[in-house]
């Protein structure tokens, strides 16, 4: 890269510093001290939920499998429900573990959502609008938990996204973009430095040194978005509560509650960050996409989020923190009611108009369900929710103002959600 000869000198300046090791001694805790004073304070709050946990079924899951069985319908398939712990309610018999904790959950069985692609309808259940929508880039729920309750002073990042892509911060800037962890058991890697303390110290101030000059020269905001991601970075090496990302420190025997694999991993992981006071974690779980061969991966499914799940709850539970822990289970849709006839191995394909998720903690009144569909699953025949009232509910639990309007780098006001209905009565 050629630069100008002022910049080049300034670069020159900067790596004598660096070689020389003038004193950088305190730069790291004035880096941090920085960071803190940039970042807004969190607004006050009203609502329960301090923490919110997003289990993302990826692909869609079938309702009728799960949460909303239909066994005298056309399309019924091969599970039987059983009873559980909430009085008059069924879930499907390979989900028993939590089908003993309904009585802390809340059953959403009126999803009826716009987008039947799988793009187009994750991002609109992560946003709350629809892609392209305005030319804007929208942020998600996770980014928007931590612009509006993130701490100022926390070391660690306020949203988390464990073992997939998930929607990032759109027009809220880098700040809010999540920390991505794709392998639990890694962590996050490359948290202690590979100098000394001071060595490292010398290195940061040349990087700040040499953005700086770059900054003066140029005026790009590129600059100021990669300093606020390594000032993140930088925070976080420095912190105790980065021992959360650290598996290996988990009892084996409360390891063994969650099941194996990535999502039981990543669901423990995500209750070590809910400890440490992280406002939003979300974790992947892939595979719903079941055109074909659908109740053997159901199946299959369902005892990883089972086990997980239920353990995570009784964990929130024995530690004081389910009533201020926001616990989500939903995809991006439903699949259809009828199963589809194709191959030796049939499947159910996409279905966006009725569908179902489910809820624990965070100050819900457990053992409820909201909305009702048909004989065959297919329509909703009361409490229709839609995307917009669904995550505005989110919001209130999580003590968030959804009327709030937040401006685009070019100063537009957009409210966080648009035009929705809330169905507050579930909180206690």
């Amino acid at each position: 890269m050629n630069l100008p000869e002022s910049t080049r000198r300034k670069f020159l300046q900067c790596s004598a510093l660096g070689v020389t090791g003038v004193g950088m001694s305190g730069w790291l805790d004035v880096l941090a001290a920085r960071a803190t004073a940039q970042a807004p304070a969190a607004a006050p709050r009203a609502g329960r939920a301090r923490s919110v946990v997003l289990l993302w079924m990826d692909g869609g899951p079938s309702h009728k499998d799960t949460f909303d069985l239909k066994p005298e319908s056309r399309g019924a398939g091969e599970f039987k429900p059983v009873a559980t712990s909430a009085p008059g309610v069924q879930i499907s018999e390979h989900l028993p573990k939590l089908a003993q904790r309904m009585n802390h959950g809340v059953l959403v069985r009126g999803m009826s959502t716009p987008e039947g692609a799988h793009p187009r309808a994750k991002y609109n259940l992560h946003t709350g609008y629809r892609e392209g929508q305005g030319g804007l880039v929208y942020p998600s729920i996770g980014s928007i938990v931590a612009c509006e309750t993130g701490r100022a002073d926390s070391p660690v990042p306020a949203f988390v996204s464990i073992g997939g892509r998930s929607y990032g911060s759109g027009f809220l800037g880098p700040r809010y973009q999540p920390l991505m962890v794709q392998d639990p058991t890694r962590g996050v890697e490359d948290l202690r430095a590979a100098v000394g303390e001071s060595q490292f110290g010398r290195r940061m101030g040349l990087l700040q040194e040499m953005e700086a000059a770059f900054h003066g020269e140029y005026r790009a905001p590129l600059v100021a978005d990669h300093r606020t991601t390594y000032e993140r970075a930088v925070r976080l090496m420095q912190a105790r509560e980065g021992r959360a990302f650290d598996l290996s420190q988990e009892p084996t025997a409360n390891k063994a509650k969650y099941g194996t694999g990535r999502f039981a991993e990543g669901v423990l992981m995500a209750r070590r960050l809910v400890e440490v006071g992280v406002p939003f974690v979300e974790v992947t779980l892939g595979g719903w996409d079941t055109h074909q061969d659908n109740f053997t991966r159901v199946r299959n499914l369902s005892t990883q989020v089972d086990n997980a799940t239920a353990a995570l709850i009784d964990d929130l539970r024995k530690r004081g923190l389910l009533d201020t822990t926001l616990v989500i289970w939903m995809g991006e849709f439903g699949r259809t009611p009828n199963i589809n006839n194709r191959g030796a191995n049939p499947g159910r394909d996409h279905y966006p108009r009725a569908w179902s998720l489910a809820m624990w903690g965070g100050g819900l009144a457990g053992g409820r369900v909201v909305g009702r569909t048909d004989r065959e699953g297919a329509t909703v025949e009361d409490g229709r929710v839609g995307t917009a009232d669904f995550l505005a509910t989110v919001c209130e639990l999580a003590g968030i103002d959804h009327t709030k309007k937040n401006e685009t780098p070019t100063g537009r006001p957009i409210q966080i959600v648009d035009k929705p209905k809330p169905f507050t009565n579930l909180v206690v």
